[in-house]
């Protein structure tokens, strides 16, 4: 047989009070609404879409459809379940006749829907009539969420004088509620603060010039928005935002000056670039909308100068040249401001320009004499005498009083003191004739001081340039070696020759070369002027003997060009070499000396071969020295002095030394002594070390070794005339004691007791005298 079941939920939408009541609930209180849906069948079910209210609740579990199968017989055999989300806490069912309740209020924000499954059992065999089927449970949204402006509070910038209809900024708002049913969240924009210079689009929230507005009027607006949903209808939710609008700066201002006239003064002694004043000129606009630039209009421009302040936007009036009181006493100048970026947008409305007058007045002050000139030029011959006047300097006080001026010159050492100056009409004389070769120029500062107020000085250079007479002959510039072969023909070029002169030719120096009078009538050598101002020295006969002449002096008559011309005479010394026709000058040079020696050849070898005798003799006996030196005084005792300490702290006391040491005793001993064979030290030192390894230090292997020692030093013939302390000592392997090295021990000779020294005889009498009583000072 077969069972259909029909599952007819009936959808009944009761509005019940909500937890918060709000307007626009209780126009749908106790409401009900019914739904019908297109039927759909899944496996023998019959069922319809299911809807509940959000927010609707009370205190009984509300009804909102029922499960019905075509089997149920009202008898209570069929059993209704419900699964899913929700299902048992949410959703109840009642088992019995298939009726579903929701117990709780439903947030749509939250959860839109809910999945569930129905079912229908028989109660006897447990069996499912028909198979489980899923159907949803849909939340209707209602208006229960206010619209909200998440990015607030809103800052925003527009230019000031913008056109009507300029796009501010734009506000948005949100509204969680279902924008798909419903008007819930449909928006609605309007301005509440802000009319009438600002409008908003109602549905974009697009914030909008009303009217142009001025900064420098009001440069920030405070705008409320509000955002209602239910497209504004009454009841509906509704949120407000601020927004800030500050008006951004543009150069609709000209400058302008708060003082029509300004009054300045400046002293004439003022240098230039000191500031005179300040003028100001105000812009109401800001930052760089306000920048300006000042200048001086007019003939003053040279005379004054303006600069922009770019921090103060001030103008800073300077002193662009010196004023003199005496000269003008007062200026007007017009100064003129000019903003330094303009707007096109606004040039019809005027020029962005403004000036004001600045009256400047001199003021008189105590100058210093004035030059007439700042540097003075002079001239002067060299050699001109002393007292000769070299020129006039002039200088005057500006002052309408006139106060008179002293002259006088600043010396330095470099001048000597070489000119001098009138003090009354400022005339500078030389002191002494000048030389142009020693200075050709000379830098003099003049001062001139009032003599009503000497504090006023003032000062001038001078330059003084010294003019050039002919007064220094030519001469040669080098002493010339000039030589000869014996071999030599006639008209051989030996020497070529030149001139210099000290003194400066405007036209160039010309020198002319001749031999002087007294040379002329000799036929050896001859002058060839070049016209260079050079010339050649040439032989004036073939073959020279220097056993009948070494040396021949030739004058050389040498003229400048000067006026008057100079002449000097300078002597040319030519030698003679043994050569034929190429002279080596080092050979000759070597002659020549030996010939003003007056020593031959022979005589100079013997001369150096005595001093090299003399050197090798020195050589060698300066190295037998040395050698003897090095030697040691007592070769067999070297390995022995490297164990010795001996101390010399003894002062030498006169007549006590004879006391302290009887010499004849020490001497009587010293002859008695025998002398007794020397045992190898190493290969004593090695047995002992064996034997060390196997006794403690106080065996009498030791004993025997130190007691030989000592003998052997006693009896020793060789050894100082004088105490001394050896120490032997032998480290074993193993030993309790330690090492008995000295060498490494750590403790300091004050630290040790030298008793001992007293038992070892009258020898070591006074070496136990003396570290006795260290160790005792040392107590």
């Amino acid at each position: 047989m077969n069972f259909s079941a029909v599952l007819c939920l009936m959808v009944i939408l009761v509005q019940l009070w909500p937890c918060s009541p709000s307007p626009q609930n209780s126009s749908a209180q106790n409401t009900v609404q019914s739904f019908t849906a297109v039927r759909r069948v899944k496996r023998g079910w019959l069922w319809e879409p299911l809807f509940v209210t959000e927010e609707q609740i009370s205190l009984d579990p509300v009804y909102i459809g029922q499960l019905k199968s075509d089997l149920d017989k009202q008898d209570g055999n069929l059993k209704y379940i419900l699964n899913g989300e929700g299902a048992g806490s949410i959703f109840v069912i009642d088992e019995y006749n298939g009726k579903i309740y929701v117990t709780q209020k439903l947030d749509r924000e939250k959860k839109p829907f809910y999945t569930l499954r129905a079912q229908a059992i028989n109660r006897s065999t447990q069996l499912p009539v028909e198979p489980e089927s899923e159907f949803i449970i849909k939340v209707r949204d209602v208006n229960d969420n206010a619209p909200q402006f998440l990015d607030g509070p809103y800052v925003a910038t527009v230019p000031e004088m913008s056109p009507d209809g300029t796009s501010v900024t734009q506000v948005t708002a949100t509204d969680a509620d279902d924008p798909s049913y419903g008007n819930s969240a449909r928006l609605l924009y309007s301005l509440v603060q802000g009319q009438p210079y600002f409008s908003v689009e109602p549905k974009t929230g697009v914030i909008r010039m009303a009217s142009q507005m001025d900064r420098e009027t009001k440069d920030q607006y405070l705008v409320i928005i509000q955002a209602k949903d239910m497209v504004g209808q009454p009841g509906a939710f509704s949120a407000t935002a601020t927004v800030t609008i500050n008006l951004s700066d543009i150069n609709d201002n000209p400058p302008k000056f708060q003082q029509r006239l300004y009054y300045m003064s400046v002293s004439e002694e003022a240098p230039v670039g000191t500031t005179v004043g300040k003028v100001f000129a105000e812009d109401s606009d800001i930052g760089h909308n306000a920048a300006m630039d000042y200048s001086i209009e007019g003939d003053s421009s040279d005379v004054f100068d303006v600069i922009t302040n770019d921090e103060t936007q001030e103008g800073i009036i300077l002193l662009k040249k010196r004023v003199d009181y005496e000269s003008k006493r007062r200026y007007s100048i017009q100064a003129k401001a000019v903003n330094r970026y303009i707007d096109e947008r606004f040039l019809e409305e005027g020029p962005f320009e403004d000036t004001t007058i600045v009256k400047i007045n001199v003021e008189d002050a105590d100058e210093p004499p004035v030059f007439t000139l700042e540097n003075y030029m002079m001239e002067i011959v060299e050699g001109a005498a002393s007292g000769s006047l070299v020129g006039v300097v002039t200088a005057r006080d500006p002052d309408s009083d006139g106060s008179p001026v002293r002259y006088s010159i600043v010396h330095s050492t470099h001048l000597k003191r070489l000119f001098s100056i009138n003090e009354h009409n400022g005339a500078i004389i030389t002191t002494e004739p000048l030389d142009r070769e020693i200075a050709s120029c000379h830098n003099i500062t003049v001062t001139a001081t009032e003599t009503s107020n000497p504090e006023k000085i003032s000062e001038a250079n001078v330059y003084v340039q010294v003019l050039d007479v002919n007064d220094n002959a030519p001469a040669f510039p080098k002493n010339y070696e000039t030589f000869v072969c014996e071999n030599a023909v006639s008209g051989q070029l030996i020497q070529s020759i030149s001139a210099v002169d000290r003194d400066d030719s405007a036209e160039g120096h010309r020198f002319s070369f001749s031999l002087a009078q007294e040379a002329t009538n000799s036929s050896h050598f001859t002058v060839k002027d070049n016209q260079d101002n050079t010339a050649g020295i040439f032989t004036g006969k073939s073959g020279f003997r220097r056993q009948e002449q070494f040396f021949f002096y030739l004058p050389i008559l040498i003229q400048d060009n000067g006026t008057p011309p100079l002449t000097s005479t300078n002597t040319l010394t030519v030698t003679v070499c043994d050569c034929d026709t190429e002279v080596n000058t080092f050979y000759c040079r070597y002659g020549a000396f030996m010939y003003s020696l007056g020593l031959s050849t022979e005589a100079l070898v013997a001369v150096l071969a005595c001093i090299l005798i003399f050197l090798v003799f020195f050589l060698a006996i300066v190295t037998i020295r040395q050698q003897q030196k090095k030697k040691p005084p007592f070769p067999e005792k070297m390995e022995e002095f490297r164990e010795n300490i001996v101390s010399y702290d003894d002062e030498g006391g006169g007549e006590e030394d004879t006391e302290a040491f009887d010499i004849s005793a020490l001497r009587t001993r010293t002859v008695m002594r025998t002398h007794k064979p020397r045992r190898k030290v190493a290969s004593e030192i090695q047995s002992l070390y064996r034997q060390s390894l196997q006794v403690g230090p106080d065996s009498a292997i030791f004993r025997q070794f130190i007691s030989e020692k000592l003998e052997e030093a006693n009896t020793d013939p060789r050894v100082p005339p004088y105490d001394s302390l050896q120490t032997y000592a032998f480290e074993g392997t193993g030993s309790l004691a330690g090492s008995l090295s000295s060498l490494g021990s750590n403790t300091s000779d004050m630290d040790q007791s030298y008793d001992y020294l007293a038992d070892w005889g009258p020898h070591f009498k006074q070496l136990a005298g003396m570290y006795t009583s260290q160790r005792s000072m040392a107590d």
